[in-house]
């Protein structure tokens, strides 16, 4: 039966990379706003574990409001899907120009002094489409990707990221120690950018994250250590057809890797609290609940 499941999985994944991107986008919107409409409705595990989420965000805001940012949240979360799908279809200057950025300077500034740079990134927003802008401006990215079941669908992922332009790199499984790898980009003036909000090896950094214990992942900042790299939080938002990246301050090294870990997690929640309905967290990130 799970051998049966993954198929399916890999099948529909294949079926939507195929159709959606062959239909008109208003079409496509509105099919996607109707799956997250009644995805929200359903109010499955993962929309559960959103609207937890978000309560820890805006702890003021009442049960009615709470539903309404979860609401937004689930038509954020299907538009990335959608712009998943349709990505590989846009031209250079579709993806360039619908990205906006506040403090680009800090960016462009770092990589210009030729040490590598590291961007840690929550789930906010588009971080693919964060990808694709930075490559076709000069400044190609390598990642990390989680593996994926079936392993057909994660292949899938890695080759859609390498046609936007990335260097993808497996989480596990892969044949090259991945932290050497990124640590050699970094030394011949690369830019690697990581999705660090969410602990997947349960040996994360403690932190406060809304005022609430969480872990993170240590490696953006151990990178940084090991090579000398500045490391720069950056978050993403849509406004309308754009999407927004704002480049935080460099972040301190002072205090070792647990406390730029934590300057990580404060930058994460400053962009988050400004547009919740963008961040994309359908599972467990606190600890206490």
């Amino acid at each position: 039966m799970e051998r049966v499941r993954h198929r399916v999985v890999d099948l529909a994944f294949a079926l939507a990379w195929t159709l959606v991107r062959r239909l008109p986008e208003r079409t496509v919107t509105w099919l996607f706003q109707l799956a997250a409409d009644r995805t929200f409705c359903r109010n499955g595990r993962g929309v559960r574990r959103l609207r937890g989420n978000l309560a820890a965000v805006r702890p003021e805001a009442g049960e009615a409001q709470i539903d309404e940012l979860t609401h937004a949240g689930m038509r954020s979360y299907l538009r990335y899907w959608q712009e998943a799908f349709r990505l590989p279809e846009w031209s250079d200057e579709e993806i360039v120009g619908r990205v906006r950025t506040v403090n680009e300077k800090v960016l462009r500034d770092a990589y210009a002094a030729g040490q590598g740079v590291i961007c840690a990134l929550p789930h906010l927003a588009n971080y693919d489409h964060a990808g694709a802008w930075a490559g076709l401006t000069g400044m190609p990215v390598s990642t990390v990707a989680e593996r994926l079941q079936p392993e057909s669908l994660f292949d899938r992922f890695i080759a859609y990221r390498k046609k936007l332009g990335m260097e993808v790199l497996p989480l596990t499984g892969g044949d090259d120690d991945v932290t050497g790898v990124l640590a050699d980009r970094l030394r011949a003036g690369g830019f690697v950018c990581l999705v660090a909000d969410r602990d997947l090896s349960e040996r994360g950094v403690p932190v406060t994250f809304f005022g609430r214990p969480s872990r993170m992942p240590a490696g953006p900042a151990a990178l940084s250590l090991k090579t000398g790299a500045p490391l720069i939080p950056a978050t993403l938002h849509y406004d309308g057809p754009e999407l927004v990246i704002t480049f935080h301050d460099v972040v301190d090294p002072e205090g070792g890797a647990a406390a730029m870990t934590q300057r990580c997690a404060d930058a994460f929640a400053l962009g988050i609290a400004e547009h919740p309905q963008d961040w994309h967290m359908l599972q467990r990130i606190f600890l206490d609940g």
